[in-house]
């Protein structure tokens, strides 16, 4: 438990998730066994963090977590590349953070039109850091920023490039911990407007009492974190719930997905005993 409580401490002081989930990519690269579950070769540029980032204590002792962060990013682009893969030309990322999927695959480009969606301030910063490595962004590449206290996402959406005729991808991970159950009832339902064919993959959690041991505490160290950095966690589901809201939002063929499942895929017969914490539940849904 002394491990938790340094955690604790840490995230009542680093309240940037962007850079914190960007940061546990790049370090799962740097200091777990290979094969890599997830190569985030962009992370390091996009943060560009102080030079002693690894000594960080929500660095060096969050491992279940960091396992979280790269198991849940290689699943959702596995979704979205078999998506691609079957003729999706357009995606989605709600809440894009520091994501570098366009950065890492400039094959597609000609072929998938991505849009970022997030705050000003975020998307400047990514912006800025990417200029620093290219020339120019990808062209393929759409930053949508949203002041979400003075517009919605299917707004700017509507005035961006973005075709809603066109089969879509759309994903939104780490987000729906922060959202009101009526604000995730809404974007449900936007998402069930998107073009016949599309597929969305959204992760949700699953309530504190769910959980156990080590993994409870974790949980309850990040809602202490968020509630203190003036982003309380308030919106928690289980399997059963997220197929309830789901299906009555008009989206079908809904699956969903746990940790236990993420194991199995991605961390079987590791040698460096790399293992997610238990909790998020994971939604693969078609429109």
């Amino acid at each position: 438990m002394y491990a938790v409580r340094l955690i604790y401490k840490a995230m009542e002081k680093l309240d940037n998730t962007a850079e914190r989930t960007a940061l546990w990519r790049a370090l799962h690269l740097e200091i777990d066994a290979n094969p890599p579950i997830f190569e985030d070769d962009w992370a390091l540029r996009l943060t560009r963090p102080a030079a002693d980032w690894q000594q960080r204590p929500d660095m060096k002792f969050t491992k279940p977590i960091r396992a979280s962060m790269v198991g849940r990013a290689r699943f959702v682009e596995d979704q979205i590349l078999h998506s691609i893969k079957n003729g999706v030309t357009q995606y989605i990322i709600l809440g894009a953070g520091l994501d570098s999927f366009a950065l890492r695959h400039p094959d597609l480009k000609g072929h998938v039109e991505i849009y970022e969606i997030d705050q000003p301030d975020t998307l400047r910063w990514k912006e800025r850091r990417i200029e620093e490595h290219l020339d120019i962004l990808p062209a393929n590449l759409h930053f949508i920023p949203v002041d979400f206290e003075r517009a919605t996402w299917w707004e700017a959406l509507k005035n961006s490039l973005f075709d809603f005729s066109k089969p879509t991808a759309i994903s939104c991970t780490g987000v729906t911990l922060y959202l009101s159950k009526e604000a995730i009832d809404e974007m449900l339902l936007r998402i069930a407007d998107l073009a016949p064919d599309s597929t969305a993959i959204i992760s949700f959690y699953a309530p504190v009492e769910d959980l156990k041991g080590e993994d409870k505490a974790l949980m309850e160290v990040s809602i202490k974190g968020a509630a203190s950095s003036g982003t309380p966690m308030i919106s928690f589901f289980n399997a059963t719930e997220v197929k309830e809201i789901t299906l009555k939002a008009g989206l079908k063929n809904c699956r969903t997905y746990d940790t236990d499942d993420l194991i199995k895929r991605y961390f079987e017969g590791r040698s460096d005993g790399l293992l997610p914490n238990a909790g998020e539940i994971f939604l693969v849904a078609e429109v």
